[in-house]
């Protein structure tokens, strides 16, 4: 949950993930998350987002799932990317900033609610600089057996303090903190 009495919210890595650690499987499908998860399994959770910050492959997914008919509300989306597309979604602000600009700006949109991040890469990156504050796991009853893991290799290693475990229904949410660690001086 967002800090309230301060206004700032925090920054929260949240994904669904299958029971042998995949967050999509062959060909990006995801179809096998809304079999499970919809914003109405854990409310409380959308009720604290204010904005989302997603990777430009995380942002097509979810365009081509939005078409099918499932749709993921967090509010205003910021979408990081080199190459902008041609075509402007109204609905979608792109970036082409650095990770910690593209933070911030996403963080101060999300009015004093948490800034969600999506995709395995642009997650993998604010891991790696320290930007999270939190990381929520969906843990959906299936095994994939291929597909995009729930980190990359090289990520390196990331203490976590687990906080809370939630059923609903068929799914259980995992919470964590991530323990700040000193950033490697440069220099």
């Amino acid at each position: 949950m967002s800090d309230v009495s301060t206004g700032i919210g925090k920054v929260v890595v949240n994904r669904a993930m299958s029971l042998d650690g995949f967050i999509a499987g062959p060909g990006h499908a995801m179809d096998w998350i809304a079999e499970h998860l919809t914003a109405d399994t854990f409310p409380e959770v959308m009720a604290a987002t204010g904005a989302m910050l997603i990777g430009r492959g995380t942002y097509e997914v979810a365009k081509r799932m939005s078409a099918q008919g499932t749709a993921y509300d967090g509010g205003a989306q910021f979408v990081l990317t080199h190459e902008p597309p041609g075509e402007p979604d109204p609905g979608v602000t792109f970036l082409s900033c650095d990770l910690e600009e593209a933070v911030a700006t996403a963080r101060s949109a999300a009015g004093g609610g948490n800034l969600e991040i999506l995709g395995a890469d642009v997650a993998a990156q604010c891991l790696r600089r320290g930007l999270v504050d939190e990381i929520l796991v969906y843990v959906v009853p299936v095994l994939l057996g291929d597909g995009v893991r729930f980190s990359p290799p090289g990520l390196g290693r990331i203490d976590l303090e687990p906080f809370g475990t939630t059923r609903s229904g068929a799914v259980t949410m995992l919470r964590f903190r991530v323990r700040k660690q000193a950033r490697p001086s440069s220099g």
